[in-house]
């Protein structure tokens, strides 16, 4: 939890001054040096950017008044302005906890780990 809860501060303060990638920075470090197993590291990674995209999100989309997330869904031809909210949290949990899991397999091809997925 420790791993979630530090990748979503230190990617918040990346994205302050760096674009939305920066977030692979920290996922790949704390990755390395705090992952347990393969599938932890994945979930935390997918927690923690996931729900940093989530809380984001919502304050954007509450700020105007689903404004922008309504035009957004009517690009797209959805009937909900919540799933563009939906698809970019799973957008970023998924960029989250795949480069946390990079982070853990680096680790262990560099020091001949044989963990687990």
């Amino acid at each position: 939890m420790l791993l979630a809860f530090l990748l979503a501060l230190s990617a918040w303060l990346l994205s302050l001054i760096l674009p939305w990638w920066s977030l692979a920075i920290p996922g790949l470090l704390l990755g390395t040096f705090l992952g347990k197993t393969g599938w932890r590291s994945f979930s935390y990674g997918f927690l923690g950017i996931g729900g940093w995209w989530l809380a984001q999100s919502l304050y954007i989309h509450l700020a105007n008044d689903g404004l922008l997330t309504t035009r957004i869904a009517d690009l797209f031809s959805l009937p909900s302005a919540w799933l563009i909210i939906l698809f970019t949290v799973i957008i970023g949990g998924l960029a989250g906890g795949l480069t946390t899991l990079t982070g853990y397999l680096f680790k262990n091809v560099i020091f001949n780990n044989r963990g687990e997925l």
